[in-house]
């Protein structure tokens, strides 16, 4: 198996949590050969820390100096996504990017049509859909264990959780909660559910706490940049999305609200139902007395497995868990919600 090469492009929050960290475990696979940020300290900094030979202050600059890159990794703020996927897409190398897919629908077309039209590799780092437990539960839904999964309901809700920094800042961030851990719990459980195929939403979004709140709670994005006071994003947002076939899904997101915070998906079928952290199946025996199975799964670091997914699917030529594909369905679905919010009424997504 070829030893890749990857230049990872911003070197902030994701990059230090949970990507460099993974690089550093998979140095048998994957040589980081540099880094760039469009802040040069950040850059010279992770360079310094992690190992890696060069930094630069651009993702051109990198691309320029290091011709033998075999993939870019976007750890950027989310408007920077679409730039940078799209320059590296042209210099013919592929892309792994966090999560969203984009700061708009429009870039994340964008995106794609510079993909397909390279004809690289491209997959967006959703790291739950690389959990153990949903993979098991993928493994058991495709044996028919639940019958015909038509209903699910998820959540990924703080009460006090604003990363603060640019994510409150629609410019770069291009909203608040739904982008940054909504997309999680609704990329996840609509992946659980089998990929169906959406056609309506109907959504609101709430502006009530916030910025104007004095327990927000701006734990980890940091101060870095001037702009970093403005919060013009959600609170919390409320959907409801209908799919092909009578389906349907319930999910929430929010950074302040007054009440606990939760984070799950539940999955209905005609069969048995599905809950997670345990992986839970909710059945009948056969004499028809209700059930409730736990399945042991052991647990295992998402990001990781997830960096390992993309460099095997680039050495076998295997399509990723999570394609552009999947990618541009997600992301039209929250832009539906953004545009049912504002319209205060169910719209086609």
């Amino acid at each position: 198996m070829k030893k890749l090469k990857v230049g990872v492009v911003g070197c902030g929050s994701i990059a230090g949590y949970a990507h460099f960290p993974s690089y550093a475990k998979m140095k048998d696979q994957v040589e980081v050969v540099a880094c760039a940020d469009i802040v040069p300290e950040k850059a010279k900094a992770a360079a310094e820390k992690y190992g890696i030979p060069h930094w630069y202050d651009s993702v051109e600059a990198l691309l320029a100096a290091e011709p033998d890159v075999d993939y870019i990794d976007v750890c950027t703020w989310t408007a920077a996504h679409a730039p940078v996927t799209i320059a590296a897409a042209k210099a013919g190398k592929h892309v792994l990017c966090e999560k969203p897919l984009a700061a708009s629908l429009e870039q994340g077309l964008a995106m794609a049509d510079a993909i397909r039209e390279a004809g690289v590799t491209f997959m967006l780092a959703v790291c739950t859909r690389y959990g153990n437990e949903q993979q098991k539960f993928i493994e058991l839904r495709d044996q028919g264990v639940f019958g015909e999964i038509y209903y699910a309901k998820t959540a990924y809700t703080r009460r006090r959780g604003s990363p603060g920094s640019w994510f409150t800042n629609k410019a770069l961030a291009g909203g608040g909660p739904v982008l940054d851990i909504g997309v999680h719990a609704i990329d996840r459980t609509w992946y659980l559910m089998g990929r169906p195929t959406p056609l309506t939403v109907s959504a609101e979004t709430s502006y009530r706490i916030g910025k104007n709140n004095a327990e927000a709670s701006f734990t980890w994005g940091g101060v870095d940049r001037p702009d970093a006071e403005i919060y013009d994003v959600e609170d919390s947002a409320s959907v409801f999305f209908r799919f092909e076939g009578g389906k349907a899904m319930i999910a929430e997101a929010s950074w302040t609200q007054n009440m606990p915070e939760e984070f799950y998906s539940k999955i209905f079928g005609s069969k048995a139902g599905c809950t997670f952290e345990p992986l839970t199946i909710h059945g009948t025996d056969e004499n028809g007395k209700l059930t409730d199975i736990k399945i042991e799964v052991p647990g295992n670091d998402f990001y990781l497995d997830e960096i390992k997914h993309f460099v095997d699917c680039l050495n076998t030529g295997k399509t990723p868990i999570s394609p552009m594909e999947d990618a541009l369905v997600i992301q039209r679905m929250l832009d539906g919600i953004y545009r049912s919010a504002e319209a205060h009424r169910e719209v086609e997504i």
